[in-house]
């Protein structure tokens, strides 16, 4: 079970609960659950508060709408375990992400995978971003953005730093906030968080090349978890970002996973291809198809900032 799968599926908790009697017929339905990663020292992988907003509406205790909520959860594949705490939070570990079935689902969708059904410059660069997040997730267009100018001394940022590069530096920071402009977009080292991002994408492609000379080509199947662990729970995290990044219309969220996929997929690649004399085998197919979906979510996430995923550097 994704995130974004365990947002939905806790709203249609709620509203089955409602349906049964266990909850009051006037507590109201969330159209949407906020799924957020457990805080250091928490409990499980994700916790909601969702039992604090239902309990308003239904004249009910949290605790009580949580309790209620967890019986109905525990049950649901997916779900390993579903925890209350404090007055009303609902915990959740969740069973371990297939490997196979990510990357299915990633190729699936391709570029539309994690979709759910200042100056005039930076202003247009980052309403656009926000308006394809926000559509990324069927949401309509909210109030206008409040959106710092790029500062006069900052001069032509894009003839400066190329398109891509000015639109990376516009929204790597909150709309609100100033945008910072150095010569160190232009850098193409490890320091370049813009510069990581791009090359992760072009060694995906590099290595689907090289596998092809070397008469293989990917295929999903499992991974081991020392290897490909933490580079598959941020694929499966991607979808609730989309979703927070709209909902808060927040492009810098949506920036900053991006980076954070990229230096995983970047410590990954090492093991993707075979070494020497070995022979490509059912592993070395089965991490090319979760390099190549890493590259696929790379490319659909700065296709929603609006900036191109080179194929070479």
């Amino acid at each position: 079970m994704t995130p974004a799968d365990l947002s939905s599926t806790v709203a249609r908790a709620v509203r089955c609960a409602v349906e049964d009697g266990e909850l009051p017929a006037g507590a109201g339905v969330p159209e949407r659950v906020v799924v957020e990663r457990t805080r250091p020292g928490g409990v499980g992988d994700y916790a909601t508060p969702v039992a604090f907003h239902v309990a308003k509406t239904a004249g009910t205790s949290p605790r009580h709408v949580a309790d209620v909520l967890a019986r109905r959860l525990g049950a649901v594949a997916g779900i390993e375990r579903v925890e209350v705490t404090g007055p009303g939070f609902l915990n959740f570990v969740l069973e371990p992400v297939s490997v196979e079935g990510l990357v299915r689902d990633v190729r699936a969708h391709r570029l539309r995978y994690g979709f759910s059904g200042a100056s005039e410059l930076r202003a247009g660069v980052v309403g656009a971003a926000v308006r394809r997040i926000e559509l990324s997730q069927g949401l309509g267009t909210g109030e206008a953005l409040r959106i710092a100018p790029v500062a006069r001394r900052d001069g032509e940022v894009v003839a400066l730093y190329g398109q891509d590069a000015a639109a990376w530096a516009m929204l790597c920071v909150a709309p609100h906030e100033s945008a910072v402009f150095s010569p160190r977009l232009l850098v193409q080292d490890e320091s370049n968080d813009f510069f990581r991002v791009t090359y992760g994408y072009a060694r995906t492609r590099a290595l689907l090349t090289n596998a092809a000379q070397l008469g293989f080509g990917s295929e999903a199947g499992d991974v081991a978890a020392a290897e490909g662990g933490p580079l598959v729970a941020l694929l499966a995290e991607y979808p609730l970002v989309l979703d927070a990044a709209a909902h808060r219309r927040a492009p810098e969220q949506l920036v900053r996973f991006l980076v954070r996929a990229a230096d995983e997929l970047l410590d990954f690649q090492y093991c993707v291809l075979p070494k020497g004399d070995e022979k490509p085998s059912a592993a070395h197919r089965a991490r090319l198809a979760l390099a190549e979906a890493a590259g696929t979510v790379l490319a659909g996430g700065l296709a929603l900032l609006g900036i191109d995923a080179p194929d070479c550097l």
